[in-house]
């Protein structure tokens, strides 16, 4: 997994965080400790999916497009493509005749997806106020 899906969370809690107002790059990529250009990208499929406006100009940024109890992490994990179980490496070669050399790619890929489905369904039932809830506790 890469570091957009955390990137696109933590983003998503800070504009949160800031209602009303809008953040720029800048602003998201210092507390995110990251550059603003890896921002921009993020948040540019963020965009493409409904869940954060922006704004041009000298007061120019982004902004949450709805309230965060109605982001899914699901929502914002398939906005930056995000696989949470994958593979690199696949061992064998389908070209083998053994049965085991040819087929265990095949075979891998196919409990990868499963297990990274498992992972995205599970994102559905979580939302953004969820995350939030666990960073500033109510009380």
């Amino acid at each position: 997994m890469t570091g957009e899906f955390s990137l696109a969370i933590h983003a998503l809690v800070f504009l949160s965080r800031h209602p009303g107002a809008t953040q720029s790059s800048e602003t998201l990529a210092d507390n995110i400790c990251t550059n603003p250009a890896r921002v921009r990208k993020v948040m540019s499929g963020l965009k493409k999916a409904g869940l954060v406006s922006t704004k041009e100009g000298a007061e120019g940024g982004y902004a949450l497009e709805r309230p965060s109890g109605e982001i899914t992490l699901r929502q914002v994990a398939d906005a930056v493509d995000a696989r949470f179980v994958s593979a690199s490496w696949r061992s064998g070669d389908i070209d083998k005749e053994c049965l085991i050399a040819s087929g265990m790619a095949g075979v891998m890929d196919g409990l990868y997806g499963e297990l990274d489905g498992l992972c995205k369904t599970r994102l559905a039932a979580l939302t953004v106020a969820d995350i939030e809830g666990r960073i500033f506790p109510p009380g």
